[in-house]
């Protein structure tokens, strides 16, 4: 099952394999489910199959930890990129590609035993590695807070945007095509799993105080569901708060669609509680849609100065920022695609490319 790791890494690698020295390789670790996913990506990649992935987590993670010291070794690696370390370290160097600390933020978004086992594997797999990739400062921050970790290995490489898909369009055409999902008037977007840290229902409460201000526009609400239990407590709050006639639960679509709701938004509204980067947030604005955002975890570092921040604690300021963002829509949509402009697949590659050289050369250097 393709997963946000695959999403990242189908756009990563090919930008790496292009800026590969002569005597460097690279390899990617796939499973046989989706190696088909990643072997036209590039002439330059290599591929190592293990036997299992996401549609087997058990087994994959069994696999990483048993599998990974006896067939690595075989091709050479030198430097070993992975989110946990695996129990035994043979002769690699070890790089941490961490994008999340939720076992420790908001432990109730992730299921018991996942919990445990990144509880348990995140402080020895950043106490072995020779550097840490994280997302932003804010996730460096977090690391440091909750496992204690040397600020010296952390190494800032930002996510990106996919700018083929994210870019802005024709409003009119986009309004069409949302319409046949019930949207029928302007309106305000939020686009997210449904997990509680989303702040799903602080935007309801904050829409509640609000709406008579925003010129009968809708709420409409993009996302998959992740927490049964929340999303129908969702509803049930928006029928308490008396706003369930705005509202608009779209549930899951394709990519290609969510532009689609990107372009013809009035806002986008993301209010979380916490984030590590908050892609959506840069995805909206590449769109050229006005942005609305919380003013803690990464998101003011993501938004750099071209969205509305908002307390997410206070639905009195996610409905001042709403009211914001669509009175100041044309000096919000230039700032953020501006913003979103600078984030691209192959400065990511590039700079995770520089942070195996690093420690390659490091490596190099040890040598007797």
């Amino acid at each position: 099952m393709p997963s946000g790791a695959h999403w990242f890494w189908t756009r990563v690698l090919p930008e790496m394999a292009r800026r590969l020295g002569p005597r460097e390789e690279l390899f990617g670790v796939v499973s046989p489910a989706l190696r088909p996913h990643f072997c036209t990506l590039s002439d330059s990649l290599r591929f190592i199959t293990y036997p299992w992935s996401n549609e087997r987590r058990a087994l994959r993670t069994l696999s990483e930890h048993l599998y990974s010291p006896l067939r690595l070794p075989l091709s050479r690696i030198d430097v070993f990129d992975t989110p946990m370390a695996p129990l035994v370290n043979p002769n690699w160097s070890l790089v941490i590609h961490m994008k999340t600390m939720h076992a420790f933020t908001t432990p109730e978004a992730i299921a018991p035993a996942v919990r445990a086992y990144r509880r348990l594997s995140y402080p020895r797999s950043v106490r072995l590695a020779e550097a840490v990739i994280t997302n932003s400062h804010s996730l460096e921050d977090e690391i440091v807070e909750h496992l204690g970790a040397d600020r010296s290995k952390f190494r800032l490489v930002y996510e990106a945007v996919d700018h083929d898909l994210f870019t802005p369009g024709d409003a009119a055409r986009a309004r069409a095509q949302v319409a046949q999902h019930g949207v029928r008037r302007p309106f305000v977007l939020f686009v997210s799993s449904l997990f509680p840290y989303k702040n799903c229902d602080g935007l309801l409460r904050a829409w509640a105080s609000t709406r008579r201000r925003l010129g009968g526009r809708q709420l409409v609400i993009v996302g998959t569901t992740r927490d049964e239990r929340y999303a129908m407590s969702l509803r049930a709050l928006s029928a308490q708060l008396g706003i369930a006639d705005d509202l608009v639960f779209v549930g899951a679509v394709p990519l290609d669609q969510v532009v689609d709701f990107y372009r013809a938004a009035d806002a986008f509204v993301y209010p979380s509680f916490n984030e590590t980067f908050g892609l959506p947030i840069l995805e909206a604005m590449a769109c050229g849609c006005p942005v609305v955002t919380s003013n803690v975890s990464a998101m003011p570092e993501t938004a750099g100065g071209a969205a509305v921040l908002i307390d997410p604690h206070d639905p009195a300021s996610i409905g001042r920022g709403i009211l914001d963002a669509t009175r100041a829509g044309d000096r919000l949509r230039e700032a953020g695609v501006r913003r979103a402009a600078s984030f691209t697949w192959g400065a990511t590659g590039a700079a995770t490319l520089d942070v195996y050289r690093e420690v390659a050369e490091s490596r190099r250097g040890r040598r007797p």
